[in-house]
């Protein structure tokens, strides 16, 4: 068994996945009849009170990901035009805590975001306009295009769909939920390349 702080992969009944849950927000689901099926390992046995009638006890089994019935919500993040918020964690995390101009991987708290065509340019702050970059490299860029401050650029920066934008935001994810999750990213996803990267050191 994991500890309580573990997450749980909420997908749809289709299996697009959704959010993370914790494991009271995944025993109500259970508890009100929502949860459709699961699969991942099991995490948690959750054990409530004694039936009066039997003298049993009642046990919720908890998986790393189950899939729930309606939030017909899940239609909207499916589609091409999805945008999930840009937060400095997520962009963070997107390119791996890499400041995409030296190359070096820092702690979150040496980390900035650049934007790659300045808002004192007419820059957007939209995901592929923005990118990790580590605070000297950012002050050192400044209001200028990398092409302007002779900088080069290690990554294209990308909008992640909702599957991406779900890893993201995980904590402490597990190797089912991992494999369940890649499989919505797209085929062209960066995240692959850099998955397979960190994997090898």
């Amino acid at each position: 068994m994991y500890g309580l702080e573990q997450q749980v992969l909420r997908t749809d009944v289709s299996g697009m996945p959704l959010a993370w849950i914790d494991y009271q927000e995944a025993t109500r689901l259970y508890h009100l009849g929502q949860v459709a099926y699961a699969c991942g390992i099991l995490l948690y046995q959750v054990r409530g009170g004694v039936n009066a009638a039997s003298g049993r006890r009642s046990v919720i089994a908890v998986n790393s990901i189950i899939a729930t019935h309606g939030g017909a919500y899940a239609h909207l993040r499916s589609r091409r035009d999805y945008v999930p918020p840009l937060s400095n964690n997520a962009l963070f995390r997107r390119d791996f805590n890499m400041c995409l101009y030296c190359g070096g991987t820092f702690p979150m708290r040496e980390l900035s975001r650049d934007h790659v065509t300045p808002l004192v340019q007419g820059g957007g702050d939209y995901w592929n306009n923005v990118v990790t970059a580590c605070k000297r490299c950012n002050h050192h860029k400044g209001g200028r295009k990398p092409e302007q401050a002779g900088m080069q650029l290690l990554a294209i920066p990308f909008i992640p769909n909702h599957a991406e934008y779900v890893y993201l935001q995980g904590r402490r994810i597990l190797a089912d939920q991992m494999a369940f999750l890649r499989a919505h990213f797209p085929r062209s996803s960066p995240l692959h390349e850099r998955l397979e990267r960190r994997l090898e050191t």
